[in-house]
């Protein structure tokens, strides 16, 4: 079995990520091109020609940034010409703006995967990665997590990727399309939005704050640095027997928020006051309280399990937010959503 990332199975393979401008789009980006692929990357398209976290990679041979956006038919049957293979990681993620622009969510979500997976379809059947959510599953009904475990949508969002994915299964059922979805827990790293916990609390600590603002610190999140989900997606990517199939990105490990919290508080050398935020909560019904997934498929299809250690990867988000030229990127008093 190749290794993921291996120089024979990506040396010069013409490979398309959509959503490549985002926090884990513009990572797997870089581990491709490192791997040797030739990597058309989308950006979607605004006016002020920025192109999200692709910013962060210097311009070299083997990288093509196009902007564009996959609620556009015209605009994917353009970007898979010539494509060998697509990861499809275009979405709209954030849970709690799925409460206010649920129909963004179903164009973006929903109908963009459909364009994707029609028009590899039309090219004459490109393989597609399609990458889920560990918030299909909903609060844990039993732990560790499995692929079999039911579905439960406890937010637009989560209702949207259970509809994306039984969306892109449903071409290797009914088409024959090659198509894998990659199921990644909480993955977290160097250039996440700061509407997650992990470089919230950095950034305000970092910031000087006396008074740390957070949501509910009772839940529990199964945490992969993105390093490690982006090697675990080309390896679910290069393995034949994981088409056709939903496969985790997980180390079925599990941590409270609480504890995440005063991990990082301890790492930075802080004292502060806490303050729950009510901005920061979900709706009562909503909040997923339990998530840890089983690593096993993942070990068992591929050989890859994730390697950096929690503690590991949040000294290494430390030292990258609290770079002055990464901070001033973010508003670490603002809420965002």
């Amino acid at each position: 079995m190749s290794q993921p990332g291996s120089q024979p199975f990506w040396k010069n393979k013409r490979v398309l990520i959509t959503g490549a401008d985002g926090f884990i789009g513009s990572h797997l980006t870089e581990a491709l091109l490192q791997a040797g692929a030739r990597v058309r990357a989308l950006s979607q398209y605004n006016s002020f020609q920025h192109w999200g976290w692709l910013e962060e990679i210097a311009p070299q041979e083997g990288l093509e940034v196009v902007a564009g956006d996959v609620r556009d038919m015209e605009v994917c049957r353009k970007l898979v010409k010539d494509q060998e293979m697509i990861f499809h990681l275009a979405a709209l993620i954030s849970i709690p703006y799925s409460y206010q622009a649920a129909n963004s969510y179903l164009d973006t979500n929903i109908r963009g995967t459909l364009h994707i997976c029609q028009v590899a379809l039309d090219a004459g059947g490109i393989p597609v990665l399609h990458t889920s959510s560990s918030e299909v599953y909903g609060t844990a009904q039993y732990v560790p997590i499995d692929e079999r475990h039911p579905l439960q949508a406890q937010s637009p969002y989560s209702a949207t990727k259970i509809g994306a994915d039984a969306l892109a299964m449903s071409f290797y059922h009914s088409y024959s399309l090659p198509v894998r979805i990659a199921r990644p827990f909480n993955t977290y790293g160097p250039r996440q939005s700061t509407r997650a916990i992990i470089p919230s609390i950095i950034t305000q600590l970092a910031s000087g704050t006396q008074t740390l603002k957070v949501g509910d610190l009772r839940p529990t999140r199964d945490l992969v640095f993105v390093r490690d989900t982006c090697q675990a997606m080309l390896a679910i990517a290069q393995s034949e027997q994981t088409l056709g199939e939903a496969t985790h990105i997980a180390t079925g490990r599990e941590t409270s928020m609480q504890d995440l919290l005063d991990t990082i508080v301890r790492l930075m050398g802080r004292e502060v006051v806490i303050a729950t935020d009510p901005a920061r909560l979900r709706p009562k019904t909503s909040e997923v309280f339990r998530l840890c997934g089983s690593p096993e498929k993942l070990f068992a299809l591929t050989g890859f399990r994730p390697q950096l250690s929690l503690e590991e990867g949040l000294k290494a988000c430390i030292a990258w937010y609290q770079d002055a030229d990464h901070i001033n990127k973010f508003k670490p008093h603002t809420h965002h959503v």
